[in-house]
C-alpha cells in the first residue's frame, strides 16, 4: 500500500531519470531517434510494474479513510502517510475481443447478404419445387432439398435484417424490438480505414522526400489510434445479446449456400465454371440486377480483416515502431476498402479531416422520422387577444387558452 509521499517520489524519480537519460544520450537519440522509443518503453514498462504490484497489494477495510481523517489509532500525522491509490483499469483495455470479432463476421454476412447470395438459393428452391430446373438426383438438388427442410430451425431473413440495423446500422426502420439502430458504425468505421491509409501515404511520402523521416505529422498514431479506439468502444455497446449465436448459425448457412452453388450438376444448368458464376448468372437473368459482387465481396473479406485487427491488443501499442509493424497487417485492406466503398458512393477518402466530431449522433428510431416544426417568419395571431395563440399551433402563449386559433 503507497502512501501519498511515496506516490510523490515515485514519479519525480521516473521524472529525473527520464530527463537524466535523455540528456546523457543526447547525441545518439539525434543519429537514431528508435532508441528514444525503447528507452520511454522500457521506463514506462517500470512504472506499470510498480502501479500493478501496488494494485494488488491488500487494502485496509476502509480504504484508509481512518488515515485521512485522523480517526482510531492508524491516524496519520501528516498527508504524506496516507494511502494513495494508483488509479483503476484504462477502459480501452476493457472490450472483450470476441464481441469485435462476432461483429466482424457479421459485417462479412452483411455484405454477402446485400450481394443476394442467400436470394439466390431461395430463388433456385422456387424453380426447382415448381419443376422448372433440370435437376434431379445430383448433389445440387438433394443441397436443395436439405436446405429447404432446416429452413425451420434457422434464424429467419428478419432476424437477421434486425441484428444488422441494431449492430451496423445498415438497413431501414427503428430496429429490434428496445433496441437502438447503430447509425455511427458506418462513419466511424469510414474513419477509421481513412486513417490508417492515410498514415500509410504520409509514410510513403515521407520517406520519399525525406529520407529516412522521423517526424510526427507525418503518419500521426495518435490520430489513428484514437479513431480505432473510437470505433471498438462503439461495437462493445452493440455486441450483445444474440449476435454470437446468430454469425455462427449464418455462417453456416452461407458455406452451405455456396456447396449447393458450386455443385457440378448446378454450375452444368448455368454453364458456369464456381459458384460465383451461378450468384451472377441468377441476378442477372431472374432479377435483372446490377452487379456489385467484386467490390461487396473485397468490402467484407477487408472489413472482416480489420475488426480481427481491432479486437487483438495491437490498437494500444504505444512504441513507434512497434505499432507501425502491426498496422502494416490491415494497411492494404484499409485502402482496398475505401476504394471498393468509394467505387459504390459508399465512402469517400478525407485528406484534410482527420478528427471525427464527437457531435456525429443524429435522431434514429421514432425521432428520426418526426417531421421538424414549421415556423413562419412572421407569425399570425389570434384576433382574440394579442396573446392568444400561435394560428395552426394550438399552443397558447399566456398559459390560459387551449382553443385553437380560427384561420
Amino acid at each position: 500500500m503507497a502512501t501519498e509521499k511515496e506516490y510523490r517520489d515515485l514519479y519525480d524519480r521516473v521524472a529525473a531519470l527520464r530527463q537524466q537519460v535523455s540528456s546523457r544520450l543526447a547525441n545518439e537519440l539525434t543519429v537514431n531517434p528508435q532508441l528514444g522509443d525503447a528507452l520511454v518503453k522500457q521506463l514506462d514498462e517500470m512504472l506499470e510494474s510498480v502501479e500493478k504490484s501496488d494494485r494488488i497489494k491488500p487494502v485496509p477495510p476502509d480504504g484508509g479513510l481512518a488515515q485521512l481523517t485522523g480517526l482510531g489509532p492508524q491516524a496519520a500525522e501528516e498527508l504524506g502517510a496516507t494511502r494513495m491509490p494508483a488509479g483503476v483499469d484504462a477502459y480501452d483495455e476493457t472490450v472483450a475481443s470476441e464481441r469485435v470479432l462476432a461483429v466482424g463476421d457479421l459485417y462479412y454476412l452483411y455484405q454477402h447478404e446485400r450481394i443476394g447470395v442467400f436470394q439466390v438459393v431461395q430463388k433456385l428452391q422456387e424453380l426447382f419445387q415448381g419443376g422448372a430446373l433440370r435437376l434431379s438426383d445430383g448433389p445440387g438438388a438433394f443441397g436443395l432439398y436439405k436446405f429447404d427442410r432446416r429452413d425451420v430451425l434457422r434464424y429467419t431473413r428478419q432476424d437477421r435484417v434486425a441484428a444488422y440495423r441494431r449492430i451496423l446500422g445498415y438497413g431501414k426502420g427503428a430496429g429490434a424490438a428496445n433496441s437502438r439502430p447503430n447509425t455511427d458504425f458506418h462513419k466511424l468505421f469510414t474513419h477509421f480505414n481513412n486513417q490508417v491509409a492515410l498514415f500509410w501515404r504520409d509514410k510513403r511520402i515521407s520517406d520519399v522526400i525525406r529520407m529516412r523521416a522521423y517526424d510526427p505529422s507525418f503518419g500521426s498514431i495518435a490520430i489513428v489510434r484514437r479513431a480505432g479506439l473510437d470505433l471498438r468502444n462503439n461495437l462493445k455497446f452493440t455486441s450483445y445479446g444474440h449476435l454470437n449465436v446468430l454469425r455462427v448459425e449464418v455462417m453456416q448457412l452461407l458455406d452451405e449456400a455456396f456447396r449447393i452453388l458450386g455443385a457440378e450438376d448446378v454450375k452444368k444448368l448455368f454453364g458456369a465454371d464456381n459458384a460465383w458464376d451461378v450468384v451472377d448468372e441468377v441476378l442477372i437473368r431472374y432479377f435483372d440486377r446490377r452487379l456489385v459482387t467484386s467490390p461487396r465481396q473485397r468490402m467484407g473479406v477487408t472489413g472482416q480483416k480489420v475488426m480481427r485487427w481491432l479486437a487483438a491488443p495491437h490498437i494500444l501499442e504505444s512504441t513507434r515502431a512497434e505499432f507501425e509493424t502491426l498496422l502494416l497487417d490491415i494497411a492494404e485492406d484499409a485502402e482496398e476498402w475505401i476504394t471498393s466503398a468509394q467505387s459504390l458512393g459508399l465512402a469517400e477518402r478525407t485528406e484534410a479531416e482527420r478528427v471525427l466530431p464527437w457531435d456525429r449522433h443524429r435522431p434514429v428510431g421514432v425521432a428520426a422520422r418526426q417531421p421538424a416544426p414549421q415556423r413562419s417568419a412572421r407569425p399570425a395571431f389570434s384576433r382574440r387577444g394579442g396573446l392568444g395563440v400561435y394560428r395552426g399551433s394550438g399552443v397558447p402563449l399566456n398559459g390560459r387558452s387551449r382553443t385553437r386559433a380560427p384561420r
